[in-house]
């Protein structure tokens, strides 16, 4: 783009703009400058950093500078809205080309157009409409595979794409061929640094995720999720950790499968909890009453299948709890990213992750080498951890409101590897190391009750404890299979509450 464009003052966009968004704002237009006027080039910023807000100032100083037109592609009807909004906000006349435009007698009248991949896609390749002199195309979510379709259409075209995760949706279809350039801006933790972003207190729930099934596009399939997820334990499992790490908060719940999302809202309402439940089946009305009562409901929990991922920003959410386990590393910061606005008072906010996931893909706030993740897509994703090494490294740590109820117990660990290697050297048989435990347990249970009842009370508040030593007991054992574990769970249960008869 042989055009010089002026260089960015804060004091004369419409909107005020923060200076780390001045400062990719200069090195995009400064790529614009130099690069020939079909450069594709991608933008990376994350969740809440306002990738809206850049790309709108980035519309109206195109427009002013140049003599052609701007196209805005998204892949969601909420997002065009918003998009539409916010460009109005900076002064820029646009048009929605959604389903129900079919032709643009009108477009000369406008310079910038805000369309949905599909409708767009259908009206072009139908020839039924014409778009004339686009000089810049900007491609919202850009990981999503969807609008390479529309390329052939844009091939004289600045192509920007901004995304908050440079990696494909599609893993045999890496950006790199669309793109040539990435631009990184400001990562998570230097934006919650610096005030822009809310951090997340994170905790991890031991989950085994041997049924699960990986499908074609790379992630878990939905049935095997949803057996998974919808099982009376792991149901179980949600309330509780929602009980001890997030109640009276007000949460998002991310499922993998539409009947999870549904049992998870049967669970909650049958637990006297305010909760609804929304997915793509709902209708339009149907979703906006149900945002309504979310936003206007203090600690209201809401339960969805990833159509809040994208297009949705409710800065009062307080709480995210991942019900899902997933291998998109995009899914992982949309759905924590959910809960980042920052709002009034709100520095942080709670994540509760069932599926492994901050394992798996590290630490929400950890630095991410986008640019190498960019260029060798394939060479990170042969590297993500597999479940079971997960899972044989998974650590057990009792979470502080759980370790309150245990208080007059001085001492809670029990390694499990070092009492089995005892109880062999000893002679013994393995079972004695799980005898052990349950002494421990029992021991804690009756030095924080008062009566017998409350000490079979408190054993619910041990179940991942538990969980966690038999794993580890049955990988001394090199016996993990489902059923052992099973029993020798119910086994520890039943004999864990007899050892409280005549103790009190």
């Amino acid at each position: 783009m042989s055009e010089t464009l002026e260089h960015l003052n804060p004091t004369e966009t419409k909107k005020d703009l923060y200076d780390y968004q001045l400062a990719d704002l200069n090195k995009i237009f400064e790529v614009m400058e130099t690069a020939p006027d079909n450069f594709n080039l991608l933008y990376q910023l994350p969740t809440g950093g306002g990738k809206t807000v850049i790309f709108s100032e980035i519309v109206r100083r195109y427009i002013k500078n140049h003599n052609k037109k701007v196209v805005i592609l998204t892949h969601r009807i909420e997002l065009c809205k918003q998009t539409s909004k916010m460009l109005t906000n900076f002064d820029v006349e646009n048009k929605v080309i959604n389903s129900h435009v079919k032709e643009l007698p009108d477009q000369d009248q406008y310079k910038c157009f805000v369309a949905m991949v599909e409708t767009l896609n259908n009206r072009l390749t139908d020839k039924k409409l014409k778009l004339d002199d686009i000089g810049l195309v900007i491609i919202d979510e850009a990981h999503y595979n969807s609008f390479r379709k529309l390329f052939k259409f844009f091939e004289n075209c600045f192509i920007l794409g901004v995304t908050a995760t440079p990696l494909s949706s599609n893993i045999k279809l890496p950006m790199k061929d669309n793109y040539q350039k990435l631009i990184v801006g400001d990562d998570i933790s230097t934006l919650i640094k610096n005030g822009f972003l809310a951090s997340a207190d994170l905790y991890n729930f031991d989950v085994e995720l041997n049924t699960l099934k990986i499908g074609i596009n790379g992630d878990y399939t939905v049935k095997s999720s949803e057996t998974l997820y919808t099982n009376s334990y792991m149901l179980g499992k949600l309330v509780f950790a929602y009980e001890e790490m997030s109640k009276g908060k007000k949460t998002l719940i991310f499922n993998n499968g539409i009947n999870t999302s549904k049992e998870v809202y049967y669970t909650f309402k049958r637990a006297g909890y305010k909760v609804k439940h929304l997915d793509n089946t709902c209708s339009k009305q149907e979703r906006k009453e149900i945002l309504k009562w979310f936003k206007n409901t203090p600690d209201a929990i809401l339960t969805s299948v990833s159509i809040l991922t994208t297009g949705f920003d409710e800065p009062s959410v307080e709480s995210v709890i991942l019900n899902r386990a997933t291998r998109s590393l995009t899914l992982y910061f949309q759905m924590i990213g959910r809960g980042s606005r920052i709002l009034k008072d709100k520095k942080s906010f709670t994540v509760l992750d069932l599926g492994n996931n901050a394992v798996r893909f590290g630490p929400w706030e950890q630095p991410v080498d986008w640019q190498h993740i960019f260029k060798y897509p394939d060479l990170y994703l042969e590297n993500l951890r597999n479940d079971e090494d997960i899972e044989r490294d998974f650590v057990y740590v009792m979470p502080e409101s759980i370790r309150e109820r245990f208080k007059n117990s001085e001492n809670i660990d029990f390694d499990v590897k070092a009492e089995y290697e005892k109880a062999i050297a000893e002679g013994n048989k393995s079972m004695v190391t799980i005898e052990r435990s349950i002494q421990q347990h029992s021991k804690m249970c009756i030095a924080n009750a008062d009566t017998i009842f409350e000490a079979r009370d408190l054993t619910k508040y041990l179940m991942d404890d538990i969980s966690y030593r038999i794993k580890q007991y049955s990988y001394c054992m090199m016996n993990s299979t489902k059923n052992y574990k099973e029993w020798l769970m119910e086994e520890y249960i039943r004999k864990l509450r007899l050892s409280f008869n005549g103790k009190f």
